[in-house]
């Protein structure tokens, strides 16, 4: 939260969290879609500190922020409770997503409120498996009963949580969630079934049931629904459609009390009817299916879990797993499906620590240190995305580490007995009813094996040669740099040249996120002014920062709000964190189509910087090509 203050400020002077219908942003401003502009305080935002202007265009209201938008960005869907935006940054809508993608957002949406509490209860309960099994606690010792209790809260009462999670992504009233979920795990329906029952049902197949009560006379199929997934998430679905009907049809004036008593009314009794008993079953026949496949070949299950685990979190299809998880543990009190990627953080863990031996590069030996302690606790998204992922050849060594990690796992049968902590914490998880068993100790194994490999293999072939042997020539071409009174900046472009005043955007016009030049494109072509590395590549592909290896900092923003093209029309040929050279060709893109589209194509290229020079001059010539000279810089 590093931008919190500003962040909180921003919000109020929208007009606050609740004038927000959404907010998106680009490589340099917030672009929030007001229900009432009206209520913003234009003025007020214009002269905040951290903002650089504030403009209205399409629809959007720009807050312009400048180059580290992404971190303000951050704190303002944290403090407003927003929607973040997705990946290629444009806003979320489910309707264009196909439906394996549809999943894996819904299943993200439900679960990753609870993921924090879910990990505390679950180290509390792991210890506390550890304390009983080196003979610490006693299972009847009161220190024993209440960390179990605390370590049960969550778990037992699943669905309650979910029901609140699920409805609000549906879309209906999170409290009738949380009252279906109650329902599910009410003490007396619960006790009922310990009962003798009335009579069975569907006897001598697989689906024969006991019925100890009844509702109107129809047999209610009584199931353990303490700690189940499924039937919740269903039941959430269908009652968010429910209480959307009786929106529409009862009275606004007694809506408030009737809508939630008919939803509830009809949604409980079908729960327990229907969709409780076929949920159950559908998740105990897809998780004796997913361990019979497993069971099949544990080793193989284990390479390919582990060694693909952290690809799967990278693009969100983790999240296909989880709830096959978290259903094994409901319906046979362990899983060996998770298990299989425990050992993915720790052979990440050491893929960061021989990039930190071995680099001679400041910068990196700088992340590398946090990224380092983080992975230890099992936050590995640090040590991916900025350490071993921009190197390529480290975070692929990783995945083969974890890959023969996994296979340890498989060999050894372990096993997941909670959803527990993370790293070092969740080592607790997958001790078992009997103790450190084999599982167990396979487990440990796993862990240093993954780490060891990781390490090793990233020290000996992970890094290139200029990384290795970098820090001596680094600083002293650094040094050089500062002292070079001139550089000279080509064009990255092919067309007219025209002068940034002449630009249809205010913030850009003005000269308030830097100074330079702005060309109309004749080619669908951006060329490498100069060499230096990718420090900004926007995921739409329509904006590029780019630090020269002589310091300045540029940003080439093809078009004007372009961004809402969501990357159509753009194919970007580098990544963020490459290394450039002059006349590299960096992103093509289609002049006709993004014209057709109605977007304006004049490109600012400038020097975000430029206070840092004595003087900025940019050419005299109407037209160029790509590589003649544009901008010089003199210090």
């Amino acid at each position: 939260m590093k931008y919190e203050q500003l962040a909180k400020d921003i919000i109020e002077n929208v007009g606050g969290k609740e004038n927000v219908n959404s907010v998106v942003h680009c490589i340099t401003r917030l672009r929030f879609k007001l229900k009432d502009e009206s209520k913003a305080n234009t003025d007020v935002l214009k002269n905040m500190d951290g903002v650089v202007t504030v403009m209205k265009s399409g629809g959007q209201y720009q807050v312009v922020i400048g180059n580290h938008v992404a971190d303000v960005y951050k704190d303002v869907i944290e403090i407003g409770g927003f929607q973040a935006a997705s990946q290629d940054g444009a806003e979320e809508d489910s309707s264009d997503q196909n439906l394996f993608n549809k999943f894996i957002d819904i299943i993200a949406s439900i679960f990753t409120p609870v993921l924090g509490v879910l990990a505390a209860t679950g180290m509390i309960k792991g210890f506390n498996a550890l304390f009983l099994s080196v003979g610490w606690l006693t299972e009847a010792s009161g220190t024993y009963q209440i960390l179990n209790a605390v370590g049960d809260s969550l778990f037992y009462y699943f669905p309650v949580f979910l029901g609140y999670t699920a409805i609000k992504k549906f879309g209906g009233s999170p409290f009738i969630g949380m009252a279906i979920g109650a329902a599910l795990v009410y003490p007396d329906i619960v006790g009922v079934s310990a009962g003798d029952p009335l009579y069975t049902i569907f006897s001598g197949t697989v689906f024969e049931s006991a019925i100890h009560i009844e509702f109107l006379g129809i047999p209610v199929i009584l199931m353990t629904y303490s700690s189940s997934v499924i039937p919740i998430i269903l039941a959430a679905y269908f009652a968010s459609k429910v209480e959307k009907f009786f929106k529409r049809t009862i009275p606004d004036v007694v809506k408030t009390f009737l809508v939630p008593f008919a939803t509830l009314l009809v949604v409980v009794p079908l729960t327990f009817l229907i969709i409780g008993p076929v949920a159950t079953w559908a998740g105990n026949l897809v998780g004796l299916g997913v361990n019979a496949a497993f069971n099949l070949s544990p080793v193989i299950a284990g390479i390919i879990i582990g060694g693909f685990w952290q690809v799967f979190v990278i693009f969100g299809l983790h999240w296909g797993l989880v709830p096959l998880a978290i259903n094994n543990l409901s319906t046979q009190g362990y899983d060996p499906i998770l298990a299989m990627m425990f050992a993915a953080s720790f052979a990440q863990t050491g893929a960061v620590l021989g990039v930190w031996l071995k680099t001679r590069e400041q910068k990196t030996k700088q992340l590398s240190i946090p990224a380092f302690i983080s992975g230890i606790f099992g936050v590995t998204e640090p040590a991916i995305y900025g350490i071993t992922l921009p190197k390529k050849k480290p975070f692929i060594i990783s995945c083969i580490a974890a890959a023969v990690g996994g296979a340890i796992l498989g060999l050894a049968g372990t096993k997941g007995y909670i959803i527990g902590g993370l790293g070092i914490f969740g080592i607790p998880s997958y001790i078992g009813p009997e103790g450190m068993d084999t599982g167990f100790w396979g487990m440990i194994i796993s862990i240093v094996v993954a780490f060891i490999l990781g390490f090793v293999l990233t020290y000996l072939f992970g890094l290139k040669r200029d990384e290795e042997a970098a820090a001596p020539t680094t600083v002293s071409q650094k040094t050089e740099a500062v002292e070079v009174k001139t550089e000279e900046i080509t064009s990255p472009l092919t067309g007219e040249v025209k002068a940034l005043a002449e630009i249809k955007d205010e913030t850009f016009a003005s000269g308030l996120l830097g100074k330079g030049v702005a060309i109309e494109p004749t080619e669908g072509k951006v060329v490498a002014p100069t060499s230096g590395t990718i420090s900004a590549l926007f995921p739409t592909n329509h904006a590029i920062g780019i630090t020269t290896d002589h310091g300045a900092e540029l940003l080439i923003h093809v078009g004007m709000d372009t961004v809402n093209l969501e990357g159509k029309h753009f194919t970007a040929h580098v990544t963020q964190g490459d290394r450039i050279d002059v006349g590299q060709l960096l992103v093509e893109f289609d002049v006709e189509k993004i014209k057709e589209a109605g977007y304006i194509l004049t490109t600012p290229v400038i020097v975000t910087n430029h206070a840092n020079y004595g003087s900025l001059s940019t050419t005299e010539e109407k037209d160029v090509k790509v590589n003649d000279l544009l901008i010089t810089l003199d210090k």
